[in-house]
Order: C-alpha cells, then sequence, then structure tokens
C-alpha cells in the first residue's frame, strides 16, 4: 500500500491520514507515515511528540564541496527513513520534513532535501516490501505537481462538500492523474450531513465514492486541544468511519 493523501486545507487529510496509518498498524502490518507538510498536523493526528525544531533528518546530510546536500558517511535514503524517523503510537515510524519556525526555512533545508531523496528511493526498497506507506501532503497541489509523492500508487482525495473544496479537490485530481497516471485515485467525502453531499461531490469530480466521514464533534474536540481523535474520542462515528475506509483501501491495495 502506497497512499497520498491530498486536498484542500482544512478538509480534514491529517485527521485521516494519521487514523488511517494508525488503523492500519493495529492489525499487525508495518506502518511509515510521512509528513511533507511544514506544519506539525500529522503529528498531532497521530497523537505523536511533536517534531523538535532541528530536524531528525538534518543529521542525515551534510553539504558537499559543490554546496549540495549528500548523506553523510553509512547513510542512504533507506537507512535515513529507518534512522531518523520517529516513533508514534501503535508501532506507527513517523518521518518529518522539519517544521518552520521563526527563523523560516533555512533551518530546515538539510531535512527538506534528505526527504525529497528518501521518498524518491522508498518504493521499491526490498526493507519496505511489507510496509504500508500513507503520505501527508500540505494543501493544496503545488507538491502533487512537484513529485513530492512519487511512491504513491493511490491518492486519496480528501474533500468536503464545500464548492472551494470541490474546485480545489478538481484541480488536484487533473495534477494527480498528469503526473501520475498509472495511480488510482480515490475520493473520500469528509464532514458529510446528509446522503446528498457524497451524491453532490460524487457527480461534480466524476469519481466514485469510496467513503464517507461524517461531521463529529469529536473530531472537532480532539483537534481543538491538539490530540488524536483516535485516542480522545475512540468511539466516534468518524472513527469507525475512517476505520472502514482503512480497510477498503487496504483491498484496493492488493488487486
Amino acid at each position: 500500500m502506497r497512499l497520498a493523501v491530498v486536498g484542500k486545507g482544512g478538509s480534514g487529510k491529517s485527521v485521516i491520514s494519521a487514523t488511517i496509518a494508525r488503523t492500519i498498524a493495529r492489525s499487525g502490518r508495518p506502518v511509515l507515515a510521512l509528513d511533507s507538510d511544514s506544519l506539525p498536523g500529522m503529528s498531532f493526528s497521530l497523537g505523536a511528540e511533536l517534531p523538535p525544531e532541528e530536524p531528525l533528518l538534518n543529521a542525515s546530510v551534510v553539504r558537499g564541496d559543490d554546496n549540495r546536500w549528500m548523506f553523510v558517511a553509512g547513510v542512504d535514503p533507506v537507512i535515513a527513513a529507518q534512522r531518523f524517523s520517529s516513533a508514534a503510537p501503535d508501532g506507527v515510524r513517523l518521518l518529518c520534513v522539519g517544521k518552520t519556525t521563526k527563523a523560516g526555512l533555512g533551518p530546515i533545508d538539510g531535512a527538506v532535501n534528505a526527504f525529497f531523496t528518501i521518498i524518491h528511493h522508498i518504493e521499491h526498497a526490498p526493507e519496505f516490501d511489507d510496509w504500508a506507506i500513507v503520505g501527508d501532503l500540505p494543501a493544496g497541489g503545488r507538491q502533487t505537481a512537484l513529485s513530492w509523492s512519487p511512491y504513491a500508487r493511490q491518492y486519496l482525495l480528501v474533500v468536503e462538500p464545500t464548492w472551494q473544496s470541490m474546485l480545489t479537490a478538481r484541480r488536484i485530481r487533473r495534477i494527480a492523474a498528469e503526473t501520475r497516471p498509472d495511480a488510482h485515485i480515490l475520493l473520500v467525502v469528509n464532514k458529510v450531513t446528509g446522503a446528498d453531499d457524497a451524491d453532490r461531490v460524487g457527480g461534480f469530480l466524476e469519481l466514485p465514492v469510496l467513503g464517507t466521514v461524517p461531521v463529529d464533534e469529536g473530531v472537532r474536540r480532539a483537534e481543538r486541544a491538539g490530540v488524536a481523535v483516535l485516542d480522545h474520542a475512540p468511539d466516534s462515528a468518524a472513527v469507525a468511519a475512517i476505520t472502514r475506509l482503512a480497510a477498503r483501501l487496504q483491498a484496493d491495495a492488493r488487486i
């Protein structure tokens, strides 16, 4: 399973991607969560510790004589993913691109370069053959267009039943289809209040709806508290819906 979760900002990508990752890990499968967003949404949604100001991946690279970043001696992309990812609940391993601080992107430049190199190597690495890889991409289609999800065999398009979210999703779908024509584009409609929401979104995007997730106060409370909904409201309707979605995604990955 090689999944990249995409959509408009605020659509619920981090909640859904993190809950999918932990649900799959609970089934006994190793999971690598990839967070290429410079905001810590996936860390919160996983219930993991916040990334340190000094990204772990900074230690994996050094500037060469040509001023380009290169891995330090004894480290390659696979070793970097193994060594510089961090532990998250349920055994998930979390690899972060690094989080911006008041100093901007400069202090995480090395980590960004390391992360980009890693994601272009791990899809076919034997060490990760049995792993599920779940990536949470930032809002919009920029990273999708710029090859920040080369591992993706499935794109999970998370869409709210609003025009802004639907229009953004249509643009992302077009970009994903152009950059990864061999990948499956799968639709989940989030924050639904009735059956007509899914019909409207699916009809607009001309995609079948893989699953829906209802509006849930448990999710809102978890986000306000900065904790994982899987820990804050494990019996909520949203968690149940995402658990079903994870099962469907795993079934699709086996096709």
